[in-house]
């Protein structure tokens, strides 16, 4: 998934409502670059998150920029953020909120979590038991936290972006399969390469505070308007029958893969359906192409199946049977 061609800001004056929000969420990239180096496809995969009003599931090894990398889209999109660290010893109630009696009033009143935010930042999530992680589900799916029985509705937009070490597992619990099919993508951020870690370093070494985005010159270039604006646009999004018929092709072939003891669900088909509508509005269409579908295979899949172990032992990968299954499956023409 490569970032989509940028709109030339000398014909934002001469498009509607959808194309300037088109052009607000392209400016982006460029405003995140200059805290972030590299990293375009996961940048394009948040906004595509956001647009879905889907989660994301962050893979890569520690150092990467995946915390900066968010702090920086709430920067650039002038949301709230807030950042938990999951351990091993972390409550339900740290995340979601806590009934608190008040001595003053004789009353209970409600200290609402940090889950109460526009971008909450899930780091490491899988460092921290089921019954903590499983305190996610209702605000990932609901929209809303219920504590004592009253549910509270979350801020709009609301995206976790919940990140995962790839390489260290000791001591860590795994995301169950219910609660993996509850992130609409899931992104690697991978190391840089030889060019762009110099490029860190220099920039590190001009004065460079990871700490203080403003500093760094990041301000915001579209807000929850032109959000709501392009997801407006992106509803509006055409699909043919025979687009909806290869996005069900492609699932349906995952599930009789004989690398696979579990294949992508109807709400996998969906997602998939969801993301590549949004990823073809990006590309400035208004209408989904086979290619839309292609690009977005990998990050709305990948985390949806499940390997045998005799495929994993022979070194088959998620990704390797998706793309299988994709040169496989007939192309609508």
């Amino acid at each position: 998934m490569s970032a989509p061609p940028p709109v030339p800001a000398e014909t934002t004056e001469l498009l509607g409502n959808g194309d300037t929000a088109r052009a607000s969420l392209e400016a982006l990239r460029s405003e995140i670059a200059k805290a972030v180096v590299g990293q375009d496809p996961a940048v394009t995969g948040l906004v595509v998150a956001l647009l879905c009003r889907g989660h994301v599931l962050l893979e890569g090894v520690p150092g990467v920029a995946k915390t900066l990398l968010v702090r920086a889209l709430a920067a650039s999109l002038e949301l709230d953020t807030k950042r938990v660290q999951f351990t091993p010893d972390l409550m339900p109630s740290d995340v979601t909120g806590s009934l608190v009696y008040d001595a003053r009033t004789a009353e209970f009143s409600f200290q609402p979590g940090p889950v109460f935010t526009n971008l909450l930042l899930a780091d490491e999530i899988n460092r921290t038991p089921p019954k903590t992680q499983s305190s996610l589900l209702e605000a990932m799916e609901e929209r809303q936290v219920t504590v004592d029985g009253t549910p509270r509705r979350l801020p709009d937009p609301f995206l976790v972006a919940a990140t995962q070490n790839p390489v260290e597992y000791e001591g860590t619990y795994p995301l169950p399969e219910a609660q993996l099919d509850r992130f609409l993508l899931k992104l690697t951020v991978p190391l840089p390469s030889r060019e762009e870690e110099i490029n860190v370093l220099t920039r590190h070494s001009d004065g460079f505070n990871p700490r203080d985005l403003k500093s760094a010159g990041i301000r915001p270039v579209a807000g929850p308007a032109d959000l709501e604006a392009a997801r407006n646009s992106v509803a509006r999004t055409k699909v043919s029958p025979e687009i909806a018929g290869y996005v069900v092709d492609i699932c349906r072939a995952t599930r009789e893969s004989p690398s696979l003891s579990l294949g992508v669900s109807p709400r996998g088909a969906i997602a998939l359906l969801s993301t590549a509508r949004a990823w073809a509005w990006l590309t400035g269409r208004d209408y989904v192409i086979p290619d839309d579908v292609k690009a977005l295979a990998l990050p709305t899949l990948r985390h949806r199946i499940q390997l045998r172990p005799e495929a994993e032992m022979e070194g088959v990968t998620p990704d390797s049977v998706i793309t299988a299954v994709l040169a496989h499956v007939p192309v609508p023409r």
